[in-house]
C-alpha cells in the first residue's frame, strides 16, 4: 500500500470481535476514523470502549476481524510513532522526574516534540522536578497525556483521560486538547462524561453491549431519540388535564412549573395556549444527549433481551 493510500486509510475497524472466555467483549464492530477527525467512543461500563481502545493499540488481538491504522498494523503504527496512547491503567516508571521520565520517551521516537512544550502544553512543568512516586491522581493523568503526546503521533488514543482530574483541570486538559486537534492530529477517546462527547467530540460512536448502536455527529444521536419537551410556568393545573392534550405524552410537575414530554410538540404547544392561556416562561426544547443515551442504550439492551429469548 502507497504512503498516500496508508494515509487516507486512517482507523479501520471491519468485523472486530474480542471475547475474553464467556464474555463478549466485543461483538463484530465496523467502523471507520478519518485522519484529523475527533472521535468520542461513548458507553456504560462494560460496553467494549476499552477493550476496542487495546485492539486500536495493539495491546490486545482480536479473536476475528481486523484493525488497520493508516494502512499499517496497530503494532507496525506503534512502533513507528503514529499512535500515542493514554490508558487508564499501569503505573509510571518509578523514581524518575517527571521531566526525565517524558525525554526518556521522547528519546524513543524519530520525530518528538520538544520536551519542554510538552510540559508546558499539558500542565506538568510546575511539579516536573517531582518524582513520579509522589504524584496525585490528577498529576498522573496529566503525565499519562504528556507521554502520549511527546511521541508527536499522528494518533492520540485517550481511554477515560479526565477520569481523575476534577472540574478545573478537566477544562484544562480539554483547553491543551483542542489545540493539539487544531493541528490535524486523529484523536479518539473514551468517555463517560456525556457532556465532553458532546462539547469536544466531532462525532460520537455510542457503544452498548460491545456493539455500536449509534454512530454521527451528537445532534444526529440527539435526533434519533425524537421528541422535545415543553417547559412552563403553570400553577394550579391537574396533571391528568395536561397528559391529555394533544402530542403529550407524559407529564412532570416541578412546583409550579410543568414539564411536558411531547411526541408532537407543535400540536402540544398549540393545545396548552388554547387550553391555558395563562401559561407562561414556555421553553421547548429538543432530547439532549443524556436522554438520547439513556433511550438508545435501553433500547439495545431490550432487542438483546428479545434475541437471548
Amino acid at each position: 500500500m502507497g504512503k498516500e493510500t496508508s494515509a487516507s486509510a486512517g482507523i479501520v475497524l471491519s468485523g472486530l470481535a474480542k471475547s475474553y472466555g464467556p464474555v463478549k467483549a466485543v461483538r463484530g464492530i465496523d467502523l471507520t476514523i478519518t485522519p484529523g477527525e475527533t472521535v468520542a467512543l461513548l458507553g456504560p461500563n462494560g460496553a467494549g470502549k476499552s477493550t476496542t481502545i487495546d485492539m486500536i493499540l495493539g495491546l490486545a488481538q482480536p479473536n476475528a476481524g481486523r484493525v488497520t491504522v493508516f494502512g499499517m498494523p496497530p503494532a507496525t503504527a506503534v512502533a513507528s510513532g503514529r499512535i500515542g496512547g493514554m490508558l487508564q491503567t499501569g503505573s509510571l516508571v518509578e523514581y524518575l522526574t517527571v521531566r526525565e521520565l517524558v525525554e526518556m520517551v521522547a528519546s524513543m521516537y524519530p520525530h518528538p516534540l520538544d520536551v519542554h512544550q510538552v510540559l508546558e502544553a499539558t500542565g506538568t512543568s510546575a511539579f516536573a522536578g517531582q518524582r513520579t512516586t509522589g504524584l496525585s491522581g490528577g498529576q498522573t493523568q496529566r503525565v499519562r497525556f504528556a507521554l502520549a503526546l511527546v511521541a508527536n503521533p499522528d494518533l492520540l488514543v485517550l481511554d477515560e483521560p479526565t477520569a481523575a482530574l476534577d472540574v478545573e483541570a478537566r477544562r484544562d486538559f480539554w483547553s491543551s486538547m483542542r489545540s493539539v486537534a487544531q493541528r490535524g492530529k486523529t484523536v479518539l477517546f473514551a468517555t463517560h462524561y456525556l457532556e465532553e462527547a458532546d462539547a469536544y467530540a466531532d462525532r460520537i460512536v455510542l457503544m452498548a453491549r460491545g456493539r455500536v448502536i449509534a454512530d454521527g455527529p451528537s445532534t444526529e444521536i440527539k435526533a434519533k431519540v425524537g421528541g422535545r419537551t415543553i417547559r412552563a410556568t403553570l400553577p394550579g393545573v391537574d396533571g391528568s388535564a395536561l397528559e391529555a392534550l394533544p402530542g403529550v405524552t407524559a407529564v412532570d410537575r416541578r412546583g409550579e412549573a410543568v414539564v411536558l414530554s411531547c411526541g408532537d410538540s407543535d400540536a402540544a404547544l398549540r393545545a396548552l395556549l388554547a387550553t391555558y392561556p395563562v401559561a407562561r416562561d414556555i421553553e421547548v426544547r429538543g432530547a439532549g444527549l443524556e436522554e438520547a443515551f439513556i433511550q438508545l442504550v435501553g433500547d439495545d439492551e431490550e432487542m438483546e433481551e428479545v434475541e437471548g429469548s
